[in-house]
């Protein structure tokens, strides 16, 4: 019987879809689940969640609920460790990491991932990950932990780097990067291939076939037509300047390159529909959504259906499981898997799982543009991790002052007063920096 402890469980919705798919599978559907979370009412809530989820789909799990304070009996001979914080929340973290940059001329979209938003969340989250990570060395070394918490190269760089936590990253855009392309582009998705490798929403299409024929050409020729261009025009830029699609959103990815955001070129807002503010407003929606599926989700007198989603976990706790292989897109430590990426930085490449664990797969050298294009964002995340492992301020400055898009906005001394500002605004939410 294998153990899942699911921390963060506090995440309900995110909590469903990853232990409903597990009880679609016949190896995992009497397994131990231990729920954990800071929040007592959402923990509470998510156990309800889950319950129902066991009973009406039929399975045999096992579920318990801890608190924070309680973590040690939460990982307690557990195999498998989901990771699905968000520290500091929407309010105060988020809130402060969007305001306080807009007094600077600083404007962002997701800030989740690079960028000043996206430092400021690591800054905070890593340090809580390192101290959960010293109670899974003790008591469960032998636990594979699922990253999905962003900033996903960041946090799981830190914890490969700083602990010997068995880990791999999962984000939601590597599989669905080529067959939402395809629909975007009114193309046919059936039997693609494609090959996908780089940094966490930041990797490269590198190939893309369907029955065999290279879709590149039709696929660019598509992306620069009105009727699609607007669909997705950061990326498509990128691609046309590049040569090849990237595997995150154009939100997210107008904010990782200097050219977009830019204060002094307002216009490039409307031509690339650029959101501005884009998360926080997805946050505020969410808040008010839950109001609405709470009772659903929650309650023991509704049954709760569930179809097995395409998040990564379940299939690759499966393979772990049976010894069926799968491959799917993995954040894992460059031990020259990318020849020409930073030797252990975190990159994002074809892994597969088995009896044996997680194996990351060789990819050689990246297209000589893409590469120069990921190491600017590499350069942002190793020296963020720095900053926290170190525990020093004069690394945070450099983390903002090397990231692309706060770098074409503000000078030294802006980025250095900004820093300032938010370190102050977060207090207890950061460790101390010296």
């Amino acid at each position: 019987m294998s153990k899942i402890c699911f921390l963060g469980a506090g995440s309900t919705v995110f909590a469903k879809n990853v232990l409903g798919d597990c009880m679609h599978v016949e190896a995992l559907r009497d397994a131990m689940v231990a729920l954990l979370d800071i929040d007592p009412e959402r923990l509470s809530e998510s156990e309800r969640m889950v319950n129902n989820l066991n009973k009406t789909l039929g399975a045999d799990m096992k579920i318990e609920s801890y608190l924070a304070e309680d973590a040690e009996k939460a990982f307690k001979d557990a195999n498998y460790v989901v990771n699905a914080i968000q520290v500091g929340g929407y309010e105060p973290c988020t809130v402060i990491d969007f305001e306080i940059p807009k007094k600077y001329g600083l404007r962002q979209t997701i800030g989740d991932t690079l960028g000043i938003g996206g430092i400021f969340r690591a800054l905070r989250t890593i340090p809580v990950m390192l101290k959960y990570c010293e109670i899974i060395e003790r008591i469960a070394p032998d636990a594979l932990l699922l990253n999905y918490t962003n900033p996903m190269a960041m946090v799981t760089g830190a914890i490969l780097k700083a602990t010997s936590v068995r880990t791999v990253g999962l984000c939601h855009s590597v599989q669905v990067c080529a067959p939402q392309l395809c629909l975007m582009l009114e193309l046919p998705d059936d039997d693609l291939q494609w090959k996908i490798a780089g940094i966490n929403h930041q990797a490269w299409l590198l190939e893309v076939k369907r029955h065999g024929e290279d879709l590149y050409p039709e696929i660019k020729r598509r992306a620069e037509l009105p009727e699609y261009r607007w669909k997705d025009t950061v990326r498509f830029e990128i691609m046309k300047r590049f040569g090849y699609y990237v595997t995150e959103s154009s939100e997210h990815n107008a904010e990782y390159v200097p050219w977009f955001i830019k204060s002094k070129a307002p216009q490039l807002i409307d031509e690339f529909s650029i959101p501005l503010d884009e998360y926080p407003k997805r946050c505020i929606a969410q808040i008010e959504a839950w109001k609405y599926i709470r009772d659903e989700l929650t309650s023991l007198d509704k049954p709760l259906s569930h179809e097995r989603t395409h998040e990564y976990a379940s299939y690759i706790l499966e393979a772990i499981e049976t010894g069926k292989p799968f491959t799917f897109g993995g954040n894992v430590l460059n031990y020259g898997l990318i020849t020409n990426l930073p030797y252990k930085c975190c990159v994002e490449v074809m892994c597969v799982a088995d009896r044996s664990g997680i194996t990351p797969t060789y990819v050689g050298d990246l297209p000589v543009q893409c590469a120069a294009l990921n190491r600017t964002n590499i350069n942002v995340q190793e020296v963020t991790i720095e900053a926290v492992l170190k525990k020093k301020k004069e690394h945070i400055y450099q983390a903002a002052m090397l990231d692309p898009h706060t770098s074409a906005e503000l000078t030294i001394d802006e980025i250095v007063h900004l820093c300032d500002d938010l370190i102050e605004a977060h207090g207890s939410w950061l460790p101390e920096f010296h």
